[in-house]
């Protein structure tokens, strides 16, 4: 196996995706974001899956289970599993963050090009990884 090795710098402020899927492991994923100003991901919980964020361009707010935080470039979160969260661009650029989901969410190779593709996608994550 490879495994992946890039700059996820440079991936995540290149990306003009809501959503896009770099590599699936087993027992997790990583996947650049990016958010328009005042677009957020939309509230949800992952039963089973602990996620990690990193902001690397913009600002914005991260709600945790009711917790409002502002998020700023550089911003580190970590989302328990169970945990109602929501990100939200409150800045006048995209917003450009990585993800890792602990086990993957998503399956891979996925790409959504705006929220909405993502909202009417019923895609998940089907056991089948990067290699």
């Amino acid at each position: 196996m490879k495994g992946f090795v890039d700059d996820i710098e440079d991936l995540t402020e290149e990306n003009s995706y809501f959503r896009k899927v770099l590599y699936t492991a087993r027992k997790m994923q990583l996947v650049v974001m990016a958010l328009k100003p005042g677009e957020d991901i939309g509230e949800e919980v992952h039963k089973d899956i602990d996620q990690f964020f990193r902001l690397e361009e913009g600002t914005g707010e991260i709600s945790i289970d009711g917790t409002v935080s502002r998020i700023k470039s550089g911003t580190a979160m970590i989302v328990p599993a169970g945990a109602r969260h929501n990100i939200k661009n409150t800045g006048d650029k995209p917003m450009k963050l990585y993800t890792v989901y602990a086990p993957p969410n998503h399956a891979d190779g996925t790409v959504h090009v705006a929220k909405a593709a993502a909202e009417a996608s019923k895609e998940h994550f089907d056991g089948k990884t990067t290699e």
